[in-house]
């Protein structure tokens, strides 16, 4: 063998050896919203580049925003764990029913204003209540929104009274139960439907945050924005964080171990914080425009917080006639939010 014949072949060995060991991994995520909003700019491009960083280049985490690689957002996790896409972001509450005891976090004035603090109690919750649910897929982060934003055509909401008759948007469940129990005619869309719905006149408006509201052209489609009095939200929203879980177990274990170190109750409170920061900007946003910037007294909000104890005593009761128990789950929901 001549000495460039062996050279070659040792190099060959070694590029070998090399890729075996450097192996290269592309992950494709999915989410719904503009990659403006605050999440995809707060949490998951950066969380991407931490995974890539943290791997030595060796995983690379694509982001596609509003379902570009197909599908619809309440079909999310199914996508997810059918392996038609590698990750992305589900709102488990976009297929009412499937993950009930989820919901628990989502009740009316159940977490605070704090995406954060939401976000660690969610995963807790998650942990305890809720990894069966997911078993499907591999859990990332497990995380809440701030304050929940009712968003109107016309004058602010002042009283509870103000609800009566509204048509407007709700995201969730619980969300849709209390809208109802203040008078308003709940109309359940998933968020990409929202500023449609608004520009025909499907809805009067809806309940969402401050931080998605610069892109749903909320300064536009609106005019007034209310927030609740006091520290607790008038509702909010559980998200989850997800991975195929075929995908993640065909990683060597040096790259599974990068995916766990940027996964659980840290990764989960990052989720949260991104929304906070998100929610001070689309605050601004709106009242940069002219739009008016409105809180309820605390004395109709206390009148509103009634009515969700209502909603979440009806809630349990459901709940346990399907053979689970509601009341631990708030129990234990309440417990991990004041934990944090």
């Amino acid at each position: 063998m001549t000495f460039f014949q062996t050279t070659t072949a040792a190099l060959i060995a070694l590029a070998t050896t090399s890729g075996a060991f450097a192996q290269e991994v592309t992950l494709r995520f999915q989410h719904f919203v503009s990659p403006k909003s605050a999440n995809p700019t707060y949490f998951m491009q950066p969380w991407a580049d931490k995974i890539e960083a943290d791997s030595g280049g060796r995983i690379k985490v694509e982001l596609y925003p509003f379902m570009q690689l197909g599908g619809k957002a309440p079909n999310q996790y199914d996508l997810i764990r059918d392996g038609a896409v590698d990750g992305g972001w589900v709102i488990p509450g976009y297929q009412p029913g499937r993950f009930p005891e989820a919901e628990a976090m989502e009740l009316p004035f159940m977490t605070p204003k704090s995406g954060e603090r939401a976000s660690r109690a969610a995963w807790q919750f998650t942990e305890k209540h809720l990894m069966d649910d997911f078993k499907d897929v591999k859990l990332i982060a497990a995380h809440m929104h701030g304050p929940g934003i009712v968003h109107k055509k016309g004058a602010a909401i002042a009283s509870v009274e103000d609800f009566e008759g509204l048509k407007l948007r709700g995201p969730s469940r619980p969300a849709t139960l209390l809208l109802d129990k203040m008078g308003a005619t709940p109309i359940g869309m998933p968020v990409p439907a929202f500023p449609e719905a608004l520009s025909k006149g499907v809805v009067d408006g809806g309940v969402i945050t401050w931080e998605m509201s610069p892109s749903l052209k909320l300064n536009e489609l609106t005019d007034s924005h209310t927030d609740v009095a006091g520290e607790k939200a008038l509702y909010n929203l559980y998200f989850i964080w997800a991975m195929n879980q075929a995908k993640y177990d065909s990683l060597p274990d040096d790259l599974k171990a990068v995916i766990d170190a940027n996964s659980g109750i840290e990764a989960s409170g990052w989720a949260g914080r991104a929304h906070d920061e998100g929610d001070v900007v689309g605050r601004e946003a709106m009242k940069a425009d002219g739009n008016e910037i409105a809180e309820l007294s605390e004395a109709e909000t206390a009148r509103i917080q009634e009515l969700g104890k209502e909603v979440t005593a009806e809630w349990i009761a459901e709940l346990t006639e399907k053979g689970l128990d509601g009341a631990a789950l708030v129990e234990d929901a309440r417990a991990f939010v004041a934990g944090n």
